[in-house]
């Protein structure tokens, strides 16, 4: 079947953006399947202290039950690679996570069997739980699991060596990212936990491509280049599960390790609500990283210095593209940033301009967060503008996001300005994202954060046939809408928390859903504000707070 005009525009805008090592490494990739080496494996190097590391929920909820992703199966049910399963339940199961997971020493005996019963089934190089990034992750928890002082049975140790020599020849360099981050770690781990020259080979070619990706995934504000505080999240763990793994080995840590891990927590601390949980920017949800709570103990654990809590003021994570607006137990988030980088932008959304609100430990203004992976409708829903808190343009997305982890053409933030007095600090910003319409609009947003008052000011220049403000509210929150349609406000419980005022526009409150984990949609309720036919091309709207 011979592919569209609109479609190959878009395989041409997502495409013409990659790096050379991703198309041709995909290529071979597919073309060269590696024969698995089963020799005996190295002999195990001994260890020195290891630190307890950050805790994930339980996820292993039976000798033979699981729940990822909110849905609970059976092992003996599916099986390993039961294909009617989604890929990302899949991966979490070969991933055992729960191996370190919160209690998980009470459940040793499950995890031993589970261990044993995951070499039994799963030859070597068959099935999803040998594609590179569940293997990386597998050899990272088990060897975090035998540090942890938990035998590893020995057929287990000579899995690990073959999937440690798997791994060394199936490396994702046509994904790069995260994934390529995993695969690096693991083979350093395994590095680290073997001994002699071919566990030294494991850990020199971890360490390259390490020494290669940390400068550049790891951006000078500390934010890690995908703009996701969920990635963000796994890639501070990871980095600090490096340098247990490392010390615990007798290997010298890089110096320039402690510095990134410094700027990386006070970048999750700046992108953390005051509920302790992370804003929902691109690909984010809670639960599938520790929490930034568990994540800075950890740190702690491990020897850091206490970093210091965010409190009134502005806090402008440069590179990153985002900004911590905070006055008193009110904090905004704004979202001045690029979707991500260039060549890997699978984890964004069209959500540029974007931005959350949280009132004392209550999140009021929220993004609807990320439930689902795959190709599915939804997933290009929750990945679209109009799951935002931002503008829609002509019923387009800002970015064009398209299916489920590409973009082709994208908006590009500019103009960014920042001001501030005494009573009120002013952002504002532009994209270009709908410069691709017909009549070229630009957005324009202008936040005015003053003591007892956030204002936001839309404009659109240029010709356009609809723009609509969309303004999601948390779950606990009740709306409602004046009957002049210039007014409402947000109650808990009766109790009003947030007015909002209109200024210009058609006002309306609709159903949605927000997102807080994989797997969960919770009923909620959103505001739009619409320009009316034949009116001016600004809309103000504000919240009293």
């Amino acid at each position: 079947m011979r592919a569209s005009p609109i479609r190959l525009r878009l395989y041409w805008e997502t495409v013409r953006h990659l790096r050379g090592v991703q198309i041709f490494g995909r290529l071979r990739f597919a073309a060269m399947l590696p024969k698995p080496d089963v020799r005996p494996a190295p002999p195990i190097r001994p260890q020195g202290e290891w630190v307890s590391p950050a805790r994930r929920r339980q996820s292993q909820i039976g000798p033979d039950e699981f729940c990822f992703l909110n849905e609970a199966r059976s092992l003996s049910q599916h099986g390993w690679d039961d294909l009617a399963v989604s890929k990302l339940w899949r991966y979490n199961l070969h991933y055992f996570d729960d191996l370190n997971a919160i209690k998980g020493h009470k459940r040793a005996d499950w995890h031993r069997a589970l261990v044993e019963r995951w070499v039994m089934e799963n030859p070597p190089g068959k099935g999803t739980g040998w594609e590179p990034y569940p293997t990386s992750l597998r050899i990272v928890n088990w060897i975090k699991w035998a540090r942890a002082g938990n035998a590893l049975p020995s057929d287990a140790v000579q899995s690990l060596a073959v999937q440690a020599r798997w791994l060394s020849r199936r490396l994702e360099h046509h994904l790069l990212g995260n994934h390529l981050f995993a695969n690096a770690k693991a083979l350093v781990f395994a590095g680290c936990y073997f001994d002699g020259a071919e566990a030294q080979s494991w850990l020199d070619l971890g360490s390259s491509l390490l020494d290669r990706e940390i400068p550049e995934q790891i951006l000078s504000d500390g934010g890690h280049f995908e703009l996701s505080p969920m990635y963000h999240s796994l890639a501070l763990e990871d980095m600090l599960d490096l340098v247990n793994m490392k010390r615990s080995a007798g290997f010298p840590v890089p110096r320039e390790w402690a510095d990134k891990i410094t700027a990386m927590r006070r970048w999750l601390g700046a992108m953390s609500h005051p509920d302790g949980e992370i804003a929902f920017f691109n690909d984010a949800a809670i639960g599938i990283a520790p929490s930034p709570a568990e994540i800075e103990d950890y740190a702690l654990r491990l020897g850091f210095v206490a970093r210091t809590a965010h409190g009134d003021g502005l806090c402008r994570l440069r590179e990153s593209g985002y900004i911590r607006l905070q006055r008193g137990n009110v904090v905004a988030f704004l979202d001045v940033a690029r979707v991500g980088p260039d060549y890997i932008p699978g984890h964004a959304h069209a959500d540029t301009l974007s931005f959350e609100l949280s009132i004392g430990r209550r999140r009021a203004i929220v993004n609807s967060g990320t439930s689902v992976y795959g190709t599915t409708p939804e997933r290009l829903r929750q990945r679209g503008t109009a799951a935002h808190n931002t503008v829609i343009v002509d019923n387009e997305n800002s970015s064009e996001v398209w299916s489920g982890f590409r973009v082709a053409r994208r908006a590009q933030p500019h103009d960014l300005t920042i001001t501030s007095d005494q009573d009120e600090w002013v952002v504002a910003c532009s994209h270009d994202g709908y410069k691709r319409l017909r009549h070229q609009p630009l957005h324009r947003r202008t936040w005015r954060f003053g003591e007892t008052q956030l204002e936001i000011i839309d404009k659109i220049e240029g010709g356009h046939q609809s723009a609509v403000a969309v303004f999601h509210f948390h779950p606990a929150l009740e709306p409602s809408l004046a009957p002049n349609g210039m007014s409402g406000e947000l109650a808990i419980a009766g109790k009003s928390v947030l007015c909002w005022w209109i200024r210009k526009g058609v006002a309306s409150i609709e159903p949605c859903t927000w997102h807080p984990e994989f797997g969960a949609g919770v009923a909620t309720r959103k505001l739009l504000l619409t320009l009316a036919d034949g009116e001016s091309d600004i809309v103000f709207s504000g919240f009293k707070i």
